[in-house]
């Protein structure tokens, strides 16, 4: 089994980084997400992939949810999502990205953004 590698997740047009996620391919990966953390770093986050409806059962924390297509514009975006909750299957997305709640309204990201998720390097 292989660790997770990081990736940058940058907003297109002003180059800012919005976060740095954790992803790894596979089912396992995409199960477990954010479960069993009891926080979660400000800039940081992970990306599920493929992915287009998430749930918050037995979190500890709220999260922002960025619901991305296959070009990795913002299709949705589900702010500061409580533990117990879960978010419609979003027929247009191809991934999401899970941050730290507040941090989507702090990079002013909205639905039709264009962000660039690349591999960071070492």
């Amino acid at each position: 089994m292989s660790l997770p590698t990081i990736w940058q997740v940058v907003a297109e047009g002003d180059g800012r980084t919005i976060a740095e996620v954790l992803y790894r391919p596979g089912m396992l990966f995409r199960m477990k997400g954010l479960l069993g953390r009891k926080t979660l770093e400000k800039g940081a986050g992970i990306w599920l992939k493929p992915c287009n409806s998430i749930h918050m059962f037995f979190m500890k924390f709220p999260i922002d949810a960025i619901f991305l297509d296959s070009s990795g514009r913002i299709v949705r975006i589900y702010h500061q999502i409580r533990p117990w909750r879960i978010t419609p299957v979003i027929l247009s997305s191809r991934s999401v990205l899970e941050i730290r709640a507040g941090e989507a309204a702090l990079h002013q990201l909205t639905e039709g953004c264009q962000l660039r998720i690349t591999l960071k390097k070492a």
